[in-house]
């Protein structure tokens, strides 16, 4: 089941800005009151009694205002919901102007400010403080405390009215108070709500992490819940199960009724040694553990037996070869005794010919004894592969004219070929001498005719459909049966009497330091063909 990609991810740095449908919903409400108090406002004045305070005064006056305000309420909301770019802030503090004139004068045709009306522009300047930030919130309240004291000067130089400058004062103190405290609530609230986005992106984002690290892990994990409907399955645990037809929300036993039935097991006893179990395919044996987790269900751990089992070889191995190589160089002190007092007997005048042959056994055995001994601890301390650049054809020619005088074989049972002459490969030259030597003298040791029937030949260059560097040993020998090339780079295996087995096994480990693919061709006429090839880039 393949990882969804989601465009969740957004920079951990970045400045909270808000959603603008968001933004823009205050200023909704804010606008749904304005309509719905001045249209409240315009019912009580046309069903006023004796009692009602609304246009007392002057009640023309107020009639023709609130059906002013009406008007340019509802002009103010076609512009609000057609003109959405227009700036919020812009049309905001229009609103609350208009609303602050409007009902100045409205408590002026009702009275003044006596009327109590003049609270209103509480719930304006409020609403504009926590929408509109910095200086402009302050303004407003300026200019409600300034319509208020204008409203009583002209009430008492052009109505004869009373006024009361105390109480439009302490209404002027209460619309600066009421709006630096929204702006300082609607400052706490933007950090709070740009904290809360800030971690909602956290989160998002680690989600989308650990959803790629469990997709992408090489062990198999799928998660099911109390009835055992699957709720996440990694790409690993869908390859190892088969590749079955199963996704999320159905049943597990859809994907593997073996896995279903080992849950069932563990839930019946945790404590019980669960076997291990074939894949729907029947072809793949698996290893599943499992983990609750809680009231949500359960985590299966899905691996392949044979990765585990090949994997405690390796470490059974590891150790092994440690203490073989103790072993070996334990051995070399006694073996170089046997082999010094061998060459004391020898140089013995009245030894016998019948000793001088046990005496020839001893020294046939030691040397091959020394021979396993010298392998087992070149492979502990087989220094790191130093690769560079390598002509290949002229340092080829050295090698095989090295190769047969130590062999002492004549050059022309060996033959040469570089195509194009200009071929580079890079490689370690002592490791890569190591191999090819290891190789030719595989040929030699294993040739089952006369010695002078032998030819080796040597094909280099570049692989036109790899595209790299490759390298062809060849020899007309009895070649290599089928299933000795099953086990003929394990240690120790050989097929000859006198052989260590480690050899080819040396020479494996070699190519791979190396970074090189050794494969085995055989040749249609007889004998045997092993490829070298090398990494391309050079």
């Amino acid at each position: 089941m393949a990882l969804s990609k989601t465009d969740r991810t957004q920079p951990f740095d970045q400045e909270f800005e808000p959603d603008p449908v968001e933004s823009r919903l205050p200023v909704n409400i804010y606008f749904i009151y304005r309509a719905l108090f001045a249209l409240i406002l315009a019912i009580l004045f046309l069903a006023r009694t004796e009692n009602s305070i609304l246009g007392r005064h002057n009640p023309e006056f107020f009639s023709l205002v609130i059906f002013i305000f009406l008007g340019m309420i509802t002009a103010s909301g076609v512009i609000l919901f057609t003109s959405t770019d227009r700036p919020v802030k812009n049309q905001i503090f229009m609103m609350v102007f208009v609303d602050i004139v409007a009902i100045t004068l409205l408590m002026h045709a009702s009275g003044g400010i006596e009327t109590g009306i003049g609270m209103l522009m509480v719930v304006s300047i409020a609403s504009g403080s926590l929408i509109i930030q910095g200086s402009p919130a302050i303004l407003l309240a300026a200019l409600a405390s300034l319509a208020v004291l204008t409203e009583q000067i002209f009430f008492k130089l052009y109505e004869s009215g009373t006024t009361d400058y105390t109480q439009s004062g302490f209404l002027g103190i209460g619309f600066f108070a009421i709006a630096t405290l929204s702006h300082v609530f609607s400052k706490r609230l933007r950090q709070s709500q740009a904290l809360a986005s800030q971690r909602e992106i956290d989160l998002a984002n680690l989600e989308e992490l650990n959803s790629y690290i469990i997709q992408h892990m090489q062990m198999g994990i799928l998660v099911v819940d109390d009835e055992e409907r699957i709720r996440m399955m990694n790409d690993a645990a869908w390859y190892l199960l088969g590749m079955p037809d199963a996704r999320a929300g159905v049943a597990l036993e859809r994907a593997s009724y073996e896995l279903t039935e080992q849950l069932k097991s563990w839930q019946a006893d945790r404590h019980l040694r669960r076997e291990n179990f074939t894949n729907k395919a029947g072809g793949r044996l698996l290893s599943a553990n499992m983990a609750g987790l809680g009231n949500a269900g359960v985590v299966i751990f899905i691996e392949d037996a044979a990765t585990l089992t090949q994997q405690a070889q390796q470490m059974k191995l590891a150790s092994l070869g440690r203490l073989t190589a103790s072993i070996a160089h334990e051995i070399r002190n006694p073996l170089g005794a046997i082999s010094h007092a061998e060459q004391l007997l020898r140089e013995s005048p009245d030894l016998p010919k019948a000793d001088q042959r046990l005496i020839d056994i001893i020294n046939t055995n030691s040397k091959r004894v020394n021979e396993v001994i010298e392998s087992i601890l070149h492979l502990t301390r087989r220094d790191r592969s130093q690769p560079e650049e390598i002509e290949l054809k002229p340092w080829l020619e050295k090698f095989a004219d090295d190769f047969m005088r130590t062999q002492n074989l004549p050059d022309s049972q060996l033959t040469l070929q570089v195509e194009p002459d200009s071929t580079r490969i890079m490689s370690d030259k002592t490791q890569l001498r190591q191999i090819l030597t290891n190789l030719c003298e595989n040929a030699v040791r294993h040739f089952d005719r006369e010695i002078s029937e032998l030819k080796l030949q040597i094909h280099g260059g570049i692989a036109r459909d790899a595209g790299g560097a490759f390298l062809d040993i060849i020899d007309n020998g009895p070649g290599i049966s089928a299933e000795a090339v099953r086990q003929m780079y394990e240690p120790f295996f050989t097929t000859l009497n006198s052989g260590t087995g480690l050899g080819l096994y040396i020479t494996k480990e070699l190519c791979e330091t190396n970074r090189l693919t050794i494969d085995y061709l055989g040749v249609p006429t007889g004998g045997s063909r092993f490829r070298l090839t090398f990494p391309s880039g050079v």
